[in-house]
């Protein structure tokens, strides 16, 4: 199955941690309530870190280690391929705040809910996030921002605003098609761009291993890996 791009059209892709997970790195699973085998309000909430930042840094130590084993697959390719392609004409904004689809070529490129790789002042004091693939044995290890605060992974914890959201949303009104990659339609704001792409007109498209669950929004639903449905999904335009 192909799908094409004309030269006039725009191309919003989200992806979540379905196009991860085809490189081993686990997921949120809301049903049980676990996140690689922790409860999300002792790891990765505003009150988790306030209440035991110990705890928060070992629980992304962990996922830094683990993102820095794993490896791009070729769903990760095919989006940096269409990128070189399609250049300013698309954006990829990504639910994953793994560096695969860096490592995989991909530039233009949005962390809606942050980066591994990074860390920044847990006051918020406007000093920008710094690079940051350490991994913390203790809170000891973990350095301070030059204004006397600690530095917290920088990531979007549950109950924070998600990053760019104006940008976000001009993309959104500018796309012309909209690629939706294993996310389940579960996490908001995310879950709403495709309502938003459509009101703008676009065609809508999801690629998983399942329907998700805002799948009556979609132009077409396409089930299966991403890695084997992408390289070949787009034709020439």
């Amino acid at each position: 199955m192909q799908l094409s791009i004309a030269p006039h059209d725009r191309v919003f892709v989200l992806t979540g941690a379905g196009i991860s997970a085809e490189s081993g790195l686990p997921t949120f699973r809301a049903e049980d309530g676990l996140w690689a085998g922790h409860r999300v309000e002792d790891v990765c909430t505003p009150e988790a870190w306030d209440r035991n930042p110990a705890q928060v840094w070992e629980f992304y130590s962990m996922r830094r280690q683990a993102a820095q084993r794993a490896q791009p697959n070729p769903a990760h390719f095919a989006l940096a391929a269409l990128e070189a392609r399609l250049g300013e004409r698309l954006l990829v904004c990504t639910q994953n705040v793994d560096d695969l689809h860096e490592r995989a070529g991909s530039t233009r490129l949005l962390h809606m809910h942050g980066e591994l790789a990074k860390s920044r002042c847990e006051r918020e004091c406007g000093r920008p996030p710094v690079e940051d693939r350490r991994l913390y044995a203790s809170l000891d290890q973990v350095p301070f921002c030059v204004c006397g605060g600690r530095l917290r992974p920088h990531i979007v914890f549950f109950g924070e605003t998600p990053l760019e959201m104006e940008r976000i949303q001009r993309e959104l009104a500018a796309a012309t098609c909209m690629l939706v990659v294993g996310t389940s339609g579960s996490v908001y704001p995310a879950a709403n761009f495709v309502h938003w792409a459509r009101r703008s007109g676009a065609r809508t498209i999801y690629v998983g291993p399942e329907a998700p669950l805002n799948a009556e929004a979609f132009s077409q639903v396409i089930e299966g890996r991403a890695g084997e449905i992408l390289p070949d999904l787009f034709g020439q335009g």
